[in-house]
């Protein structure tokens, strides 16, 4: 399997870069972002199957870019702009990075791929946030409370965008959308959010993992089914 990983140095993305270069079934492995991946000391051995690409346009890829994603199998999609970011970034600017860049991402994947033995898919996941909504009425009110009632429709609208386009693609394309609560770390403080679960940075991963190697099991999958497709991932 050719495995794309979108915004190969952030937070969750390192782990999953991490956890898939230890996968037997990853055989291909296209870390993608405007920085380097930076690989940690126990994984450099896994890391002959790893391409790293440096790309500072999302919304039209360079060809030499295009050539390093041809005929991928899966993709994990980790791009966006955080809550805690949302102050130092122009909304419009907000809105291209959160939405454009996973929407143009699975078009581009989509147009690169050859016709595949007995159709086998694109599979396109898409990590949103445990409370970005689809639709105005569902805002809870913490968010309206806090400002983020945008920010969550904005996610919510790329939610639907990418799921609608594997719909329209007639088998091509399978999409996923995950949307975890806050993700904690290895020995890092826990913060808190009224509404908000938690899932651990590892369970995260595996279970992203999981569902691009084997198969989406629905097209959204909740906090509470991620740490229980992670658990079960992570225990073998």
């Amino acid at each position: 399997m050719k495995l794309v990983i979108g915004g190969s140095t952030g937070y969750v993305a390192t782990e999953v870069l991490s956890q898939a270069l230890k996968n037997p079934a990853i055989t291909s492995i296209v870390a993608l972002g405007r920085r380097e991946a930076q690989l940690s000391p126990e994984t450099i051995s896994d890391a002959a199957k790893l391409k790293i690409i440096v790309c500072d346009n999302f919304e039209d890829y360079p060809e030499k870019v295009k050539n390093k994603l041809e005929n991928a199998d899966a993709c994990i999609w980790t791009i966006a702009i955080t809550p805690k970011k949302l102050s130092t970034v122009p909304w419009e600017e907000t809105c291209k990075i959160s939405r454009d860049y996973a929407t143009t991402a699975v078009k581009t994947l989509d147009t690169l791929r050859q016709p595949q033995p007995q159709g086998k898919p694109l599979r396109f996941l898409y990590m949103s946030g445990h409370l970005s909504q689809r639709t105005r009425a569902q805002i809870p009110a913490v968010l309206r409370d806090s400002g983020l009632s945008d920010y969550s429709l904005l996610r919510g609208e790329a939610e639907t965008l990418i799921l609608n386009y594997a719909e329209r693609s007639q088998g091509a394309v399978q999409s996923c959308v995950v949307k975890p609560g806050l993700i904690d770390a290895p020995g890092a403080e826990k913060r808190e959010v009224p509404g908000v679960p938690h899932i651990e940075l590892s369970d995260i991963a595996a279970a992203m993992l999981d569902q691009v190697v084997g198969g989406f099991e629905k097209d959204t999958l909740s906090n509470d089914d991620l740490v229980r497709i992670g658990q079960r991932a992570l225990v073998g």
